[in-house]
């Protein structure tokens, strides 16, 4: 079995491509032409290692995030 890197997931601008990078990595995981394809890619990688999930606009700011599993996030505890 591979072992996956644990980094947070951040899908970026980066020239006229959207990337999806790991946390702690130097290179991009994967790369697609536009924003919905690398951010889709990008939430089966977080949802497949457990870990968040930011999504920035095209001037590199986060505009969402996104917890998984959903039981990490402390937003669904109750209390």
């Amino acid at each position: 079995m591979r072992k996956l890197a644990k980094g947070d997931i951040h899908t970026t601008k980066h020239g006229d491509r959207w990337v999806n990078k790991v946390e702690g990595n130097v290179r991009a995981s994967n790369s697609a032409p536009t924003k919905a394809e690398a951010q889709a890619a990008g939430r089966e990688m977080a949802i497949e290692r457990g870990v968040e999930h930011f999504i920035h606009n095209k001037n590199n700011e986060i505009s969402e995030r996104n917890t998984y599993p959903r039981s990490r996030d402390p937003r669904s505890s109750k209390g």
